[in-house]
């Protein structure tokens, strides 16, 4: 069956008129007879849209009207789960394609109401080119008189009653005989369509949170050379307490000044050892990056010197006095008066 597969599309490549492309994807299109969907491009090469959402809403523009896609029945047709089967919708709604309401029926149940618009765009475009209704007041016309000659019979009683006059109009400046001066009614101009404004578009925010920056491996103030090399022993022995972590030697090399940190600010080396060797991941894929991650992520403060270690001196408080003349609280190293009493006295003296 393969074989006459690969001759089949063999022979198909053959009758594409042109010269074919270098690289990239060769179209072989037969025309559908039955059993097909006009899907636009804005939907299938939507650059707001994730694959699944595009997935999704080609499947459910293929539906006949009344079926079910809900996320419970898009979970029972696609191994996608609901969470990101509901994301998926999400999107389709922020953008127009995808409309849910929820409607009550006449027995009082509530049901959700979805409707799916194959092209956003042309519906606001309708929409905006609608010409929007201005209600005018119904104006009163009058009928233009028959044109009176001179030499006219006389005129009946009953037609030389009153009758109602319209508004008065601008008389033009030039003049106009009897006969063909009709009453005119203005004519109201019908107002233009107010276009509505085309809300911008709206991009959904991707379902994968940005990264942070990696933190950059810790470096140490002065790399020695016996530093260098406790380092480098430190790490190259890592495979003993922990197989999978076995480091190239490139990797030693470059890891080592992270390891040299570690070492200046004091950390032990059996205390550097578990910290990269405790909770692996089964089976760890890369073990240089899980190496780099830890020396930069639990690298260890600088151990304080003694001024930072040494208490804090107190502030000498002054104590209370009792004043001997009469009786008053205040501050002072050694007993006696206080200030109202020594100025009493001194004014005696």
């Amino acid at each position: 069956m393969a074989t006459q597969h690969d001759i089949a599309l063999t022979n198909a490549l053959t009758g594409i008129p042109g010269p074919l492309p270098p690289s990239g994807v060769i179209h072989v299109a037969f025309p559908h007879a039955n059993r097909f969907t006009i899907v636009g491009n804005h939907l299938a090469q939507h650059d707001g849209l994730s694959l699944t959402a595009i997935g999704i809403g080609v499947y459910i523009q293929s539906l006949p009207a009344g079926s079910q896609v809900g996320i419970k029945a898009l979970a029972a047709r696609f191994a996608e789960g609901e969470t990101t089967i509901a994301a998926a919708l999400r999107e389709l709604e922020t953008h127009g394609y995808l409309h849910r309401t929820r409607a009550r029926l006449t027995n009082g149940r509530v049901v959700t109401r979805t409707v799916f618009c194959n092209q956003p765009d042309a519906l606001l475009r309708e929409r905006a080119m609608a010409p929007t209704r201005v209600a005018v007041p119904p104006m009163r016309t009058v009928e233009p008189a028959a044109p009176v000659s001179v030499a006219q019979a006389p005129v009946s009683a009953a037609a030389q009653a009153p009758m109602p006059v319209a508004a008065p109009v601008p008389v033009a400046a030039a003049p106009m005989s009897v006969a063909a001066a009709p009453m005119m009614t203005p004519a109201v101009p019908e107002p233009a369509p107010v276009p509505e404004e085309k809300p911008p578009p709206v991009r959904v925010p991707s379902r994968i949170a940005p990264k942070p920056p990696r933190r950059p491996l810790p470096q140490p103030r002065e790399l020695t050379p016996e530093l260098h090399r406790t380092a480098s022993a430190l790490l190259a022995d890592l495979r003993r307490h922990a197989p999978e972590l076995v480091l190239s030697e490139d990797d030693v090399e470059e890891l080592t000044p992270g390891a040299a940190a570690w070492l200046e600010r004091g950390a032990h080396p059996d205390a550097i050892r578990r910290a990269l060797t405790t909770e692996l991941p089964q089976p760890p894929k890369y073990p240089a990056k899980i190496v780099r991650h830890r020396l930069a992520v639990l690298l260890p403060p600088p151990l304080p010197g003694a001024q930072e270690l040494a208490p804090a001196r107190r502030t000498p408080v002054t104590p209370f006095q009792t004043c001997e003349g009469c009786d008053r609280a205040f501050r002072s190293p050694d007993p006696g008066h206080c200030r109202d009493c020594r100025a009493r006295y001194w004014e005696a003296a």
